[in-house]
């Protein structure tokens, strides 16, 4: 990978919309070559997709809340059973494994106290492995869904 694609990279991280041609003025390449690069980047896996980034209030989710959660035991089948169901469950939008205690980290958003309580008795503690959760709120978010530095 080069500066210019690197440049590419930058580029549609702060405007995944952007047409061929506007993407090839922004970096200073013709057409053919940048159309070139791009599929590159696309087939190699550098560029995973596009989507829209929504604003979690459009959707009422105006509650967010970290889980950190530390599991009974840390055999294979436990740690299996916990990643695939915490995968089922569309309100955990981060899931990380995480080294020493706890063992992951989730970020949660709900519409509200309530509807996270709801979702914590009913979801969250009944996850496979899970032997301590133990939940922070968010208070204001500083920095979210930065581009990554290219």
């Amino acid at each position: 990978m080069d500066a210019t694609d690197r440049k590419i990279l930058s580029e549609l991280q702060l405007d995944g919309r952007l047409s061929l041609t506007e993407l090839a003025d922004r970096i200073n390449l013709s057409l053919s070559p940048t159309h070139r690069r791009l599929r590159e980047l696309e087939s190699s896996g550098a560029i995973r997709g596009y989507r829209a980034v929504v604003a979690p209030e459009a959707l009422g989710l105006t509650f967010e809340t970290l889980v950190f959660v530390t599991l009974k035991q840390e055999d294979k089948p436990t740690i299996t059973a916990f990643e695939n169901a915490v995968a089922e469950v569309p309100h955990i939008l981060l899931a990380q494994r995480l080294f020493g205690d706890p063992d992951y980290l989730l970020r949660v958003m709900t519409q509200s106290l309530e509807a996270y309580a709801q979702l914590q008795d009913e979801v969250l503690s009944s996850l496979p492995g899970v032997g301590r959760m133990n939940s922070t709120l968010v208070m204001k978010s500083i920095v979210d869904d930065r581009p990554l530095p290219a």
